[in-house]
């Protein structure tokens, strides 16, 4: 696909940024808790027992995440992203997708970390919701708990993934974030567990969203040198994106056994094509992964029965405003300042 940003802007009417960018994107985070602990997301040192979650009664309901949804959907959205936290750790999961899943030429996907799937796979198909992303970062057992960090099983996130296959879901995607000495060496052998599946392996460069991973430059695998290793494994050539904003770099194997993709924030920034706003679980609106402060309450206006217009042209000012790139400017911002005060990616979702 050769369509760029400006192509898309051509053939329709969307609400565009100060740098050209439309709003296509919606993730909406569902909740900011975890069963996880994963260092580079919710490190267990800060995100212990006794850490103080958002209260319930500050998350979004059902209802709330619907409405908001419709808003966005005549805002120029085509795709919603529930995200967390863990998604499936709300117990009304199901409602919410079945009620999103009514509104037309809507596309629904979710990021798991897999640990629900078993369970949950077949009820979240029938529910409506189209794509499901798991978080997995090694098939070596022993990685695997180290990096989840609460000695939760492979074979469980594993069994949901096969789960999912027979509930019909096709292609799952895997992200994998790489962080060197942690991860990085078992790379081929998990590109080699999902050859010739139809998954498709995601790997993310460790980034420094939020303030409490501990982010340092040197810990990031640069994609270049994941492409050379996996190159001298598995020969790949890369391939055309399917759509404009997709974030992930696309190759294919030479010997036709299936698709890997690259998510390149650090290394090879992609601000000028996102096409992405966040709403966390709390409801607050956020225009970039790697802010520092919200742009919208949209919870405060939502319970204040604002009318939907209202809220539509408040979000449309917001992103007709949007200026972010951080990541094309990161190595300019003071290393000190790099980090302080930036949202946590558990509580905006990834």
């Amino acid at each position: 696909m050769n369509e760029t940003v400006a192509d898309l802007i051509d053939q329709q009417d969307l609400l565009i940024d100060q740098r050209n960018r439309p709003l296509r994107d919606l993730r909406i985070s569902l909740t900011d808790k975890c069963n996880f602990r994963c260092p580079y997301c919710m490190p267990k040192e800060i995100f212990k027992a006794g850490y103080k979650f958002l209260d319930q009664q500050a998350i979004l309901s059902a209802s709330e995440i619907v409405r908001l949804a419709l808003i966005f959907k005549d805002l120029g959205i085509n795709k919603i992203r529930l995200t967390g936290g863990e998604p499936t750790l709300r117990n009304d999961l199901l409602t919410i997708i079945s009620e999103l899943a009514k509104i037309p030429d809507l596309e629904i996907a979710m990021t798991t970390n897999g640990t629900r799937l078993d369970e949950l796979a077949l009820p979240l198909r029938e529910a409506g919701l189209n794509r499901i992303t798991v978080s997995l970062d090694a098939v070596d057992a022993a990685t695997f708990e180290k990096m989840n960090d609460v000695s939760v099983p492979l074979e469980k996130v594993l069994s949901g993934l096969e789960s999912a296959r027979k509930a019909g879901f096709s292609p799952i995607k895997i992200n994998t974030v790489v962080r060197k000495n942690w991860n990085d060496k078992t790379i081929i052998q998990l590109i080699n567990h999902f050859r010739n599946t139809g998954d498709i392996v995601r790997f993310i460069e460790y980034m420094d969203v939020g303030s409490t991973n501990g982010w340092n430059m040197s810990d990031t695998v640069p994609t270049k040198e994941l492409l050379t290793t996996i190159n001298n494994h598995f020969p790949i050539a890369p391939t055309e994106t399917n759509y404009v904003g997709e974030v992930a770099k696309r190759y294919q194997f030479i010997d036709g056994s299936g698709e890997i993709g690259f998510i390149t924030s650090v290394t090879q920034p992609f601000c000028g094509t996102c096409t992405r706003a966040r709403v966390s679980a709390d409801g607050k609106l956020y225009t970039c992964l790697f802010s520092t402060a919200a742009s919208i309450d949209l919870a405060s206006l939502l319970r204040a029965e604002q009318d939907n217009g209202l809220i539509l042209e408040k979000i449309g000012m917001t992103w007709e405003n949007r200026s972010d790139r951080y990541s094309e400017i990161r190595s300019q911002i003071d290393s000190g300042e790099n980090h302080k005060n930036k949202v946590e990616m558990s509580y905006i979702g990834g």
